[in-house]
Formats: structure tokens, C-alpha cells, sequence
């Protein structure tokens, strides 16, 4: 079956002025060098309102969860009453708030900036995406999307290298100073490029914005709760249980139903051809939905792997947060580089087989990993792995906001946008919590396998020690727990080091090929993605008439089967 554009003529559009992406990808950064600046900060902060580190970690979470909870309200926003305005208003409350986190000097003023900054972001996520889509086409939108997802990484080494002398030389706070001069670079840069027609008769539907937003709060407390509350049975750290059990499932129950009594909203209002939240346009056919499973099935391994080579480094190897950050730059820079020039690629091979391949090398780079960890980091062989898993992870991110981009009418690039960041925010939520529970539930399965048998570790000893508490700890802090809390000897407590060492950094591995098996399996949905004919996935393309309401229940056709036009350059 041949691709959509493979009977129509190929026009030739011209290139656009690289100043709106320029905008884009400052912005990007502007966003996400906030967030990395805090954790960098952590210390500075802690000390300066002394404050714990759970206090920070709160923010870090108030902002993501308010950015996740208002991102599909953000889009019709910024569609209703104009794109530019919309994104300038955001830049310059994101640029106030980073300046109140500056001036904070209580841990509520820190969380109300954080939470505030959060929201706004909701606008400024769908605004970037409409600025590709409006103002790039063809091979420009593919390297501009690139860009954009390589931003993100890059505010990661940037955060390092500036929040981190900051930190430890002129004080934690110009960081945030740092981030206000650049909303105020975006802002005054934004005014130089067209901007976008307002859809004045665009009705928001409120009732849906409400439900996505009950739906992506409660999954994301629930998954997030689930190391720290309890799997199944409430912990001491869990805020309340629930007839002895932990909140944490409960919340993921009622957030999954949440979402299904969303989507149903939304199929209503689209047969009754009324306004809804989210155009379910977005996601219209199988090849669509398919892109989906890649993104979230990426973000998720992404950041799973995000979490567990910290603690391989920090618990295992015992190094400091900032030595931690040095050693993942070889991997930060990969996502970099792969999502920059992976467009290179888009007019030789089809987005199947580049999604197929790209999985293959995810699973490739986290198996050398799960092999070649030990304790000394500087190994090559470690770094080789962190640099294949890095250039898969960020070809393949790049490669299905492309192809989502791509495949919907103009007119939705701010849903798309939108999606993307939903699934983005809620896929790592889930990626954490599940690789944390995992790795968590595997190393205490391994501890108490091999202290049952063990001719140095008495079952006097065991009975001391609450095994099923197991988490990962450093040689140092199980050694000063065992002195203080139980009467082992310096033998008993020397052989229990070396149990838990050995099962911690088997806990590792094992957990790195999950994930590995994780990726290989994303092979089968990669392969309904689109697979175009040579040069068509950069092209712009829109179904014939953009305002059929399609609904995801009924038949759809496949990417072969619809009619679609090349889309025209004129500007909203």
C-alpha cells in the first residue's frame, strides 16, 4: 500500500527564518534549567531556609504536578485567546516566579513559586509546539523538533555546570536570577516573529479540563506514593492508610477511572460535535496511537534508567550528588546529539524502522550496562553503554513527537503539544515509581535469601534487623545501623556488608534488564507506525478536510487508506 503524499506532487517550501525556533529552544531551556537548578541547589537551599531536603523535593513536585494537571487546559488557552500572547504572558510569570524562588526565604514561599511556575509552564509546553508547526515544514520542522527535544538534556549539563558553581561559589540564588534575565531574552524576542491568530470562537470546555486534571493529579500522587507509602500494605511513611492498606494503589484506581470517565467525555462531546479539552483527532488511528505507546514506552525506560544509574553511583559506588552528575554527561550528551541529528535520517528510512532500531539500541545499551557495572565507574565499558543508551533514548524521542506532529492537521499542534507533555510528566511518574518498587522488592528478595543460610549472620541477628524494610543504603550507613540498633559483632557486621553489597548491585542489574525487556517489546507497537515512502515524514501533511470529527471507537483507516493534501505555508 503506498504512503499518503506517494501520489501527490512534492512542493517546495521555503525555508523559514530559524528565529522562532531559537525562541523555542531558549524557552525550553528556560523551563527545565529551572528544575534541575533546584535539585543542583539542594544544599544551598536546605542550609540558607533551613528547611529538610523532602521540603525541596516537595516543590520539585508541586511544580511538575501543576504543569501536568493544567498542560491540556494550557493548549486551549493559548488556541482561545492567541499563541504569542499567550506564551509572552507565561514567560513573564515563569520569570516572576523564578525571581520570588530567588527572594524565597521560607520553604512555602519556595513551594508557592515552584507551584506557580509549574501552571505557567502548562501555557509555554503547547506554545512551543505550535511555533514548529507554524512557522517549519518539511526537513526545518523534523531538525526543529530535534532541537527541541535536545534542549531538554541540555539544560541538564547546563544546570550542572552553572547551578553547580554557582552553588558553591556566589550562592544557589543567581541561578534563579540567571533564569529571569532569560525569561526576559524570550520575552522581548518573541515579539519579532508573526504571531498567531487568536480562534476567538473557541470554547473551552471546562468540565473536561477539570476531570483531566483530578485524573493526572491522582495518578501522579498514587505512582509516586508507591515506594514511599507502600505497594499494597501502608508504610510509616504513608499520610493515612485505608483499612491497613496504602493510599498509593487506591489513588492509581481512582486516577484510572478518572481517566476512563475522561476519555468517554470527550468521545460524547466529539459525537455531539461540541468543544472538548482535547481533540481526539490526535490520536484518530492505529499508526497514532501506536507513536504513543513508543513515546510513553520511551519516557518511561528513560526515566527509569534515570533513576536507577544515580543510585548505582551515589549507593553503590558511594560518590558525592555533583561527582553523580559529572559521570552521566556522556549520557546527557548522547540524548543531546542523537535528538539534534537524528532528522538526517528521516528522508532514508521510514519512522518504523528507525522506532524498531532505536528500541533495539535502548535495549542493547542497557544490557551492556546490566553487564558491566561493578564499582569502579571509570570503566569504558560502562561509559559505552550509557552513550548507546543515550543515543537511542533521545532518537526515539525525538523521532515519535515528529511523527505525532506530522500526522495532524496544523490546527492541532497545540494538542499535540499537550499530549506530548501529559504523557511525558505522567510516563515518568510511573517509570520512578515501578523501577523504585522493583529494584526495592528485588534486592530485599536477594538480602533475605542470603542471610537465611549464612554461617556469620546468626538468626539472633536477623531477628534485629526488619528485612522487610530493605532499601538501598550505602556500606557506610548499614555499618553505623548494625553498631547502633543490633549487637553484631565486627565480623557479623563486615559479612552483612558484603551480603548487601553483593545483592544491591545484583538488585541493579537485574532491574536494568527489565528494562531492557521493556524496550525490546516496544518493537511490536513501533512497527504500526508509519511507514512512508522516502522523504514523505518531514513533509506536512492534513487530512482532506480537517473538521471531520473522527471518532477512535469506530473503524478507522490506516495510514495508507486516508486521503491527505500537502499542507499550504501560509501563515495563521
Amino acid at each position: 500500500m503506498s504512503s499518503p503524499a506517494a501520489s501527490v506532487p512534492q512542493q517546495t517550501i521555503a525555508r523559514t527564518s530559524w528565529l522562532p525556533l531559537i525562541v523555542v529552544v531558549l524557552s525550553q531551556i528556560q523551563t527545565s534549567f529551572a528544575v534541575n537548578s533546584l535539585t543542583v541547589s539542594m544544599a544551598g537551599i536546605t542550609s540558607d531556609l533551613d528547611t529538610p531536603a523532602t521540603s525541596v523535593g516537595t516543590a520539585i513536585t508541586a511544580s511538575t504536578f501543576a504543569m501536568a494537571a493544567f498542560i491540556l487546559l494550557g493548549a486551549k488557552l493559548g488556541a482561545r485567546f492567541g499563541t504569542r500572547r499567550v506564551f509572552q504572558i507565561a514567560i513573564v510569570i515563569h520569570g516572576i516566579a523564578m525571581a520570588a524562588v530567588a527572594l524565597s526565604v521560607s520553604p512555602v514561599m519556595l513551594f508557592v513559586a515552584q507551584a506557580a511556575s509549574g501552571a505557567v509552564i502548562a501555557l509555554i509546553a503547547p506554545a512551543l509546539t505550535v511555533f514548529i508547526a507554524t512557522n517549519y515544514h518539511g526537513r526545518q520542522q523534523a531538525q526543529a523538533i530535534g532541537l527541541l527535544a535536545a534542549a531538554i538534556p541540555a539544560a541538564g549539563v547546563l544546570a550542572l555546570l552553572i547551578a553547580g558553581t554557582f552553588a558553591s561559589t556566589i550562592g544557589w540564588r543567581w541561578s534563579f536570577w540567571l533564569i529571569v534575565a532569560l525569561a526576559v531574552v524570550n520575552l522581548l524576542l518573541s515579539f519579532r516573529f508573526a504571531p498567531i491568530a487568536a480562534q476567538r470562537d473557541l470554547v473551552i470546555d471546562w468540565t473536561g479540563a477539570v476531570i483531566a486534571a483530578v485524573a493526572i493529579i491522582l495518578l501522579s500522587f498514587g505512582f509516586s506514593g508507591l515506594e514511599p507509602w507502600g505497594l499494597v500494605l501502608a508504610t510509616d511513611g504513608a499520610p493515612f492508610n485505608i483499612l491497613g492498606l496504602s493510599p498509593a494503589p487506591v489513588l492509581v484506581i481512582l486516577g484510572l477511572i478518572a481517566g476512563q470517565i475522561f476519555f468517554v467525555w470527550l468521545r460524547r462531546r466529539q459525537a455531539g460535535r461540541k468543544p472538548r479539552i482535547f481533540d481526539l483527532r490526535v490520536l484518530a488511528t492505529g499508526s497514532e496511537r501506536a507513536v504513543t505507546i513508543c513515546m510513553g514506552t520511551m519516557l518511561f525506560v528513560g526515566t527509569a534508567a534515570n533513576f536507577l544509574i544515580p543510585l548505582y553511583i551515589q549507593v553503590v559506588q558511594g560518590r558525592t550528588s555533583f561527582e553523580t552528575s559529572i559521570a552521566v554527561i556522556p549520557y546527557t550528551l548522547s540524548i543531546f546529539v542523537a535528538s539534534t541529528f537524528v532528522a538526517s535520517l528521516y528522508q532514508r528510512f521510514p519512522p518504523r524502522v528507525l522506532a524498531r532500531s532505536g528500541f533495539v539500541v535502548v535495549a542493547l545499551g542497557l544490557t551492556i550496562l546490566a553487564f558491566a557495572v561493578h564499582n569502579e565507574w571509570e570503566q569504558i565499558v560502562v561509559i559505552i553503554g550509557l552513550i548507546v543508551l543515550g543515543l537511542g533514548q533521545g532518537s526515539i524521542v525525538a523521532l515519535v513527537f515528529n511523527t505525532l506532529l506530522s500526522a495532524a492537521p496544523k490546527k492541532l499542534a497545540g494538542d499535540v503539544g499537550a499530549w506530548r507533555g501529559l504523557v511525558h510528566n505522567l510516563s515518568g511518574s510511573v517509570g520512578i515509581a515501578v523501577a523504585s518498587v522493583f529494584a526495592v522488592g528485588v534486592l530485599g528478595g536477594l538480602v533475605a535469601s542470603a542471610v537465611a543460610d549464612h554461617p556469620d549472620i546468626p538468626p539472633s541477628l536477623v531477628s534485629q534487623v526488619n528485612l522487610d524494610n530493605t532499601n538501598f543504603i550505602t556500606n557506610s550507613q548499614l555499618k553505623d545501623t548494625l553498631a547502633a540498633k543490633t549487637d553484631a559483632t565486627d565480623a557479623q557486621i563486615d559479612a552483612a556488608v558484603i551480603v548487601n553489597s553483593d545483592a544491591r548491585l545484583t538488585a541493579l542489574k537485574i532491574s536494568l534488564l527489565a528494562l531492557a525487556g521493556i524496550s525490546l517489546l516496544a518493537i511490536v507497537p513501533a512497527g504500526r507506525m508509519p511507514g512512508r515512502q522516502k522523504g514523505d515524514l518531514p513533509e506536512r501533511l492534513e487530512p482532506s478536510d480537517p473538521e471531520d470529527v473522527l471518532d477512535p471507537d469506530d473503524p478507522q483507516p490506516e495510514e495508507g487508506d486516508t486521503v491527505y493534501t500537502v499542507a499550504t505555508t501560509t501563515k495563521d
